[in-house]
């Protein structure tokens, strides 16, 4: 199986709600309320990692909001700004065949059918319509994330992605 990520990133604190320990969360998730679908959470600051319970959280404005085990009044909650979340590798549920999260495509070689490397993944976009593939490589290249169709094959053990793109593109 292929190495992954230890942590996976979900989102950051990015401010306080209140005087009794709420913070804002910026979540990454989608939609972002899932982000309080995991307990615990790893916040890093300044690259030290610690482990913390999430209480209460609920969706606020156009926001999130949560209170952590450890945070009681604004004084605890104001040392956690700006700290990334992020959880354990494991913590994520098994994706069915045929379905990946994104973090396990970054990374991935691109090979076209003509055996050509086009670079790898770096990102992915949310488009609407599909997903995008952004590759790095000797040029940046820009492939939907369409399967069977431009995706013909995953192979995460092997750490290769294959598509029917042509290397001009």
């Amino acid at each position: 199986m292929p190495e992954q990520p230890a942590r996976i990133l979900l989102g950051r604190i990015s401010g306080l709600y209140g005087v009794r320990g709420w913070l804002k969360v910026f979540s990454y998730t989608s939609p972002i309320i899932n982000i309080l679908n995991y307990s615990p959470w790893q916040l890093c600051q300044q690259g030290q990692w610690q482990t913390v319970s999430v209480c209460e959280g609920k969706a606020h404005s156009k926001g999130i909001i949560a209170r952590l085990e450890s945070s009681h009044d604004c004084d605890n909650a104001s040392r956690l700004l700006g700290a990334d979340i992020a959880i354990n590798r494991d913590q994520l549920p098994h994706t069915p065949e045929g379905e990946y999260y994104w973090v396990d495509l970054i990374g991935l070689t691109v090979i076209n059918r003509e055996g050509i490397t086009l670079g790898q993944v770096d990102h992915l976009l949310e488009t609407g319509a599909n997903d995008v593939l952004v590759l790095k490589g000797e040029r940046e290249r820009l492939i939907p994330f369409v399967l069977n169709s431009v995706v013909l094959d995953i192979d995460l053990a092997q750490r290769v992605l294959r598509v029917d793109w042509d290397a001009d593109f």
